[in-house]
């Protein structure tokens, strides 16, 4: 087991490029293999790199990234945003848990566990009603975590990979 402690702290725009790097490493990991190579080419290219949507997320106010680093790597974030999701099952002043990647290497140390709990946490002191999500359906190890934390399943969010659509679960949890 690696020694280096773990830090937390919010992520600032200097942490672009490394952050981007890691979370389009950790994307393609988990994903890669579910839609042709062309549609998982088209979401990278979409999400990732100096003009992607993690980048631009970053540099706007309304998005909070949470960082888990050893040393100098960015082995795990949360991203907090507002509710993007158009679904009525969705509690009025809800805030979404828009991304949460942990490092492969790092798993089962507990970051995801710290992150969850920083984002209810931020989530309460900003008085929201609850936290959503989505998930791939295929994606159970997710499933049983956000499970772990109370999150029920209240909808389906097509999700675009490429030109490919796959099925999401919509989870929230009532704070």
């Amino acid at each position: 087991m690696n020694a280096v402690p773990i830090i937390y702290r919010d992520a600032t725009q200097a942490d672009g490029p490394a952050l981007d790097a890691m979370a389009r490493k950790i994307w393609l990991e988990t994903f890669e293999h579910s839609a042709p190579a062309s549609d998982i080419a088209l979401y990278v290219d979409k999400a990732y790199g100096p003009d992607g949507a993690l980048i631009r997320s970053l540099a706007d106010p309304a998005h909070h990234f949470r960082l888990a680093c050893a040393g100098d790597a960015i082995i795990g974030y949360v991203k907090l945003s507002p509710v993007w999701l158009d679904d009525p099952a969705v509690l009025p002043g809800a805030l979404q848990l828009s991304q949460l990647y942990i490092a492969a290497d790092w798993h089962g140390r507990g970051i995801a566990q710290a992150l969850m709990d920083w984002t209810i946490d931020e989530a309460r002191r900003r008085a929201a009603t609850a936290l959503v999500l989505t998930v791939w359906e295929e994606n159970f190890r997710a499933q049983r975590f956000y499970a772990r934390y109370d999150f029920v399943h209240i909808g389906d969010y097509a999700f675009p990979t490429g030109t490919q659509v796959d099925r999401d679960l919509i989870m929230q949890l009532v704070l």
